[in-house]
């Protein structure tokens, strides 16, 4: 009876050693394709692993490794207050909503941890799990965020060293020659640009602004300008992009609508502009955008009547700086220039419409809709989360989980 008792009893597991455990090697390749919640957790577990996960050459490896095995998806912010009944004059524009890739479904909704002088939160761009953060009226846009809603964390920027902020335009994009992450900033005279603007760069990797000049020639006879912000502005082939729109001085009293693109190196921090396209037909407006990594150049035409439609014309890049390889896309029918929202890191154009419906008590009100276009077949799919948002403008950039941020200085968790 003993003996059938022993041999039926569960064998003690003997004490692993040293020499039992796993190459450290194998240990980060592991840790490397762990979501960023777990890594936080196992922080905990010993200061070894500590210092892997805190490591800014693990934080980049971890960048590559984990988001390369997995779809990233989108932040929504709503840029302006909206009000109800239940919240009077309460503003909502400090949440954002995290959504997946292609669906748009939620995912969660995240409140931004810190406030600005107007109250509405203006998001500037996003970079590697990175969202930038100013104020939304530019004549109070001293303060800069930098946010990482994986790990909690956000940092304020330091103050400018430029001489005044009159009227400011920002750009955030990543350097990736460098593994840096830099803000460019320009402040000018509201009227004219002459003299040319100050613009100033921040870097994270030294915490700390400076001044930059231009460097290129600019036009004497250029009588106003202002920046095109439509849509966020395009980072592509390392080089930051902003349509300028002019009013210049002909060779009589007559004055031409001009528009330009200046582009910005983030390695070499040098300016230049770039050839546009001459417009052909009735060209109400312009703006720049991205499409799969291209520069896009968006185009809004007139249709003939009697049709209240907006011919929206999209030309790409096909090589990045070379004039010749402008090639339209195609042509999409679009009701507004902000009905056209942008597109997709997988190619497909996002556009807002409106439909007309009956309501209960025989009165007709609109609500506003948003699709997904495929631009070469122009196939459409409605989207549920931000038709859901009647009568909202919304800020869209691409999200990712990072741990970009955990290992730096002056950050504030929350």
């Amino acid at each position: 009876m003993s003996q059938s008792k022993q041999a039926g009893a569960p064998k003690i597991l003997r004490r692993r050693t040293k020499r039992d455990d796993l190459p450290e090697e194998i240990v980060l390749e592991i840790l490397a394709r762990l979501p960023v919640k777990s890594l936080l957790r196992f922080r905990c577990v010993c200061k070894t692993w500590y210092s892997y996960i805190t490591n800014p050459n693990f934080i980049s490896t971890h960048l590559l490794c984990y988001n390369n095995n997995h779809d990233g998806g989108y932040v929504i912010h709503m840029p302006k207050a909206t009000y109800s009944m239940a919240y009077f004059h309460l503003p909502h524009s400090q949440i954002c909503t995290l959504a997946f890739d292609r669906t748009f479904e939620t995912i969660s909704e995240f409140r931004i941890p810190f406030t600005f002088e107007s109250g509405y939160p203006n998001l500037v761009g996003s970079c590697n799990g990175i969202l930038c953060f100013t104020d939304c009226v530019t004549s109070k846009s001293k303060d800069v965020y930098l946010w990482n809603p994986s790990i909690r964390k956000f940092k304020r920027l330091p103050n400018t060293c430029l001489t005044q902020l009159s009227n400011v335009e920002l750009g955030f994009v990543y350097d990736s020659q460098n593994n840096d992450y830099k803000v460019v900033r320009f402040s000018w005279n509201r009227i004219t640009w002459i003299p040319p603007p100050e613009i100033e760069v921040y870097s994270l990797s030294s915490d700390s602004w400076k001044r930059i000049e231009l460097g290129i020639s600019w036009r004497s006879n250029v009588l106003f300008h202002k920046f095109n912000y439509t849509l966020t502005f395009p980072f592509v082939s390392g080089h930051l992009h902003w349509m300028i729109e002019m009013i210049e001085k002909g060779g009589g009293q007559e004055r031409l609508f001009t528009f330009m693109i200046l582009s910005f190196d983030v390695n070499s921090e040098k300016f230049k502009e770039l050839q546009l396209l001459h417009d052909e037909g009735d060209c109400i407006s312009k703006c720049l955008t991205s499409f799969k990594e291209k520069l896009a150049l968006i185009k809004f035409e007139s249709c003939v009547p009697p049709h209240s439609m907006l011919l929206c014309s999209i030309w790409l890049m096909r090589e990045y700086s070379v004039f010749d390889s402008w090639n339209k896309l195609c042509v999409v029918p679009v009701e507004s220039f902000p009905n056209f929202i942008g597109f997709t890191k997988y190619g497909l154009l996002l556009v807002r419409k409106w439909s007309q419906l009956v309501s209960t008590n025989s009165e007709s009100e609109s609500k506003d809709k948003t699709f997904l276009i495929d631009p070469e077949t122009l196939h459409e799919k409605e989207i549920s989360y931000i038709g859901n948002h009647v009568d909202n403008c919304f800020e869209i950039a691409a999200y990712m989980e990072s741990l970009t941020l955990l290992d730096g200085e002056n950050l504030v968790s929350y």
